[in-house]
């Protein structure tokens, strides 16, 4: 049965350099916002106030508070997905566990630089649109990962990557719990996600998964 995601409302793309500066403002005013005060404190008035523009400018750009919170959180994860596809293309052997290793250790780390993301998203989940957008955010990331793994012939069962999709949402559930408490995240809890998601996945893999191939993309 496909997934069905209610496409966010589009917003207004800056084109010039200043524009895009403003933007870039009201994204930073409405992160620091999040941080200090909670998600509820980050109303338009209150960024726009933080950013330094009027009202009017800001609506310039988004049509209200949820349209903000969802370019914020689309940032931040633009951040993973190109530092994620970087660090995957360089490594020199691929395995389960090097993979599941450099995709969540890629993951703690954007989080623990973009701590309004942990505020908005593993501490929040209660805005319908930002919780669809990373949601499909996490079944894209988990189809791309999973197309890999067939590529390099890893999995044993290249026809379903439904375990695929399903771990991913595991360490995402786990990672709310690591930094449920604090901005740099539980390590104790990092490291055990990292374990019980590879330890699940290999039960899926071949042997070529376990014991890793040559990146011929390298």
């Amino acid at each position: 049965m496909p997934h069905e995601v209610r496409a966010p409302l589009k917003r207004r793309t800056p084109q010039q350099e200043r524009s895009r500066d403003r933007v870039e403002r009201i994204l930073e005013a409405t992160a620091d916002l999040v941080v200090s005060h909670g998600v509820e404190a980050a109303n338009t008035r209150a960024i726009a106030a933080a950013a330094g523009i009027p009202v009017a400018s800001l609506y310039q750009y988004f049509a209200d508070k949820e349209q903000v919170l969802l370019a914020l959180v689309q940032r931040d994860l633009a951040q993973i997905d190109e530092l994620m596809d970087e660090r995957l293309a360089t490594l020199p052997v691929l395995s389960v566990r090097l993979i599941v290793e450099t995709t969540m250790r890629t993951h703690a780390e954007v989080y623990r630089r973009c701590p309004a993301f942990v505020v908005i998203w593993l501490r929040g989940r209660t805005n319908p649109r930002i919780n669809a957008f990373c949601r499909e955010h996490n079944r894209r990331v988990a189809s791309d990962l999973f197309k890999m793994a067939c590529r390099f012939d890893m999995v044993t069962d290249p026809d379903t990557g439904l375990y695929v999709e399903l771990a991913t949402e595991a360490a995402d559930r786990l990672f709310q719990v690591a930094f449920e408490d604090s901005f740099d995240g539980d390590c104790r809890v990092i490291e055990e996600t990292i374990a019980f998601v590879t330890s699940y996945l290999e039960k899926h893999c071949t042997q070529a998964g376990l014991t890793g191939v040559p990146n011929q993309d390298v």
